[in-house]
């Protein structure tokens, strides 16, 4: 029998977690464990990579969170009410997709300090998800420690109710803390009296046991603490590390379904993402236009309006100018032919509408920069204000039918008016308010 660590962070748990997950996953090969997750502090930052890697590496990857759960409204940004911890794994597709919900709500609705969810909006996206109770900082174990059995015994069977059957497990740890070892006990005594399932974690914050002094060091950087103040946040064992399955196993001989039911959760999360398809975003085009034909038409009139000044151009570089329009509409029908052979005229028609709204509204824009520089139909509908043909770039660099890849068009507004910009997109393009078809989002880069 193996075992399987579902409560661990990596070092997109910002200046708290301290594991690679380069590492994680050749420590879970070098150790036999078939299936690991990743359970960050509020955030899915490395999900994807620790997915593509984790397939790679013939490792079954199990995407969570470590969820911030206040016990009011996430919505009422004050310390009235407490925020404890949650394990959520995603058990399937819809529910990775409740994750991802949860997470933006959280950040969107219920950030004080840090991303609150309540337990409103986990019931509300509780599908396809498995719960543990967490660490010292869960409501459970929290509520035993403060020796209010009664109260602890309440929130684990309310939280057995907001999964689905068999789907919320106590969560119980052996990692030297003199606070998890009196509240063990009473956790599995708990579970046994609700008839809930026990699981057993570690909570990883590091890779290696010798790694719990670089762990310390980072935990101060992150808190702005020294090493020798008293009153700062420590922990108190080296034993917050990726434990072996044979570890975990001694360390919970005394209960060997928690090791068990680390088999059972990875069995019942083990889904395949679906990656590689384009969704592209919708732009409404009046009413009997394609968005193809209508993309065509743009670009023409906006050719047709810059035609003086392209003329001009080669007059002023002593050239000959016979037959120059022919040979740029020639140019802007092989652009549009390939645009509508791999889909993306929505993805121009969006892009030159909020270009031009920034314009319109007297917010500079950069002229264009990298490969969407070399396309005569960003310049007709000025998306871009460089034209490619004097200077002989090539579409193709931007958009290759031979190898269909999304475009990237990097555009620069005036930092004044950057926000008017993504105000107009969010409003025009993003969907309904309370986030549940919302189609914009912005992303970060590590």
């Amino acid at each position: 029998m193996s075992f399987v660590h579902l409560h661990l962070h990596s070092e997109y748990s910002l200046l708290d977690g301290a594991i690679t997950i380069d590492g994680l996953l050749d420590r879970a090969k070098k150790t036999g464990m078939p299936a690991v997750a990743l359970t960050d502090h509020g955030n899915l930052f490395g999900a994807l990579e620790f997915y593509e890697k984790a397939i790679q590496a013939e490792v079954q990857p199990i995407i969570g969170i470590e969820g911030y759960i206040t016990q009011g409204d996430r919505r009422e940004k004050s310390h009235q009410y407490p925020t404890h911890h949650i394990t959520l794994l995603a058990r399937n597709e819809e529910g990775l997709r409740n994750l991802f919900r949860l997470v933006t709500l959280a950040h969107f609705e219920g950030y004080y300090y840090k991303p609150r969810m309540d337990r409103e909006i986990l019931r509300k996206y509780s599908r396809g998800l498995i719960g543990l109770s967490g660490c010292l900082n869960g409501v459970p174990a929290k509520m035993l420690l403060e020796g209010r059995a009664d109260v602890a015994e309440e929130a684990a069977r309310e939280y057995s109710t907001i999964f689905e059957n068999g789907n919320y497990y106590i969560e119980t740890m052996d990692n030297g803390v003199p606070e998890q070892e009196r509240v063990n006990q009473g956790l599995r005594e708990m579970a046994r009296r609700l008839s809930l399932p026990v699981v057993g974690t570690n909570d990883c914050h590091y890779l290696h046991r010798e790694d719990a002094k670089a762990h310390d060091l980072l935990l101060c950087i992150g808190l702005g603490k020294n090493v020798q103040d008293q009153d700062r946040l420590r922990f108190h064992t080296d034993q917050f590390y990726v434990k072996s399955p044979e570890e975990m196993r001694e360390v919970f001989a005394d209960c060997p379904e928690a090791i068990r039911n680390t088999l059972e959760i990875a069995r019942k999360c083990d889904f395949r993402m679906k990656l590689g398809e384009y969704h592209m975003p919708k732009f409404d085009v009046p009413a009997n236009e394609t968005l193809e034909g209508y993309l065509a038409t743009l670009a023409k009139k906006g050719l047709e309006a810059r035609m003086p000044l392209i003329l001009k151009f080669y007059e002023r570089e002593g050239k000959p100018t016979h037959g120059i329009r022919e040979r740029y509409y020639a140019r802007l029908e092989e652009e549009l032919a390939i645009i509508q052979k791999t889909g993306f005229a929505g993805y121009f028609l969006i892009v030159q509408d909020f270009i031009n709204y920034a314009k319109q509204s007297g917010i500079p824009v950069g002229p264009g920069r990298g490969s969407a520089a070399g396309s005569l139909v960003a310049y007709a509908t000025s998306i871009t204000d460089i034209d490619p043909i004097p200077y002989h770039l090539l579409f193709e660099r931007f958009l290759n039918p031979e190898r269909i890849s999304m475009p990237d068009i990097d555009v620069d507004f005036c930092q004044e008016g950057r926000d008017a910009v993504i105000t107009y997109v969010a409003q025009k393009y993003g969907g309904s308010a309370s986030l549940e078809q919302t189609h914009v989002a912005q992303i970060t880069t590590f």
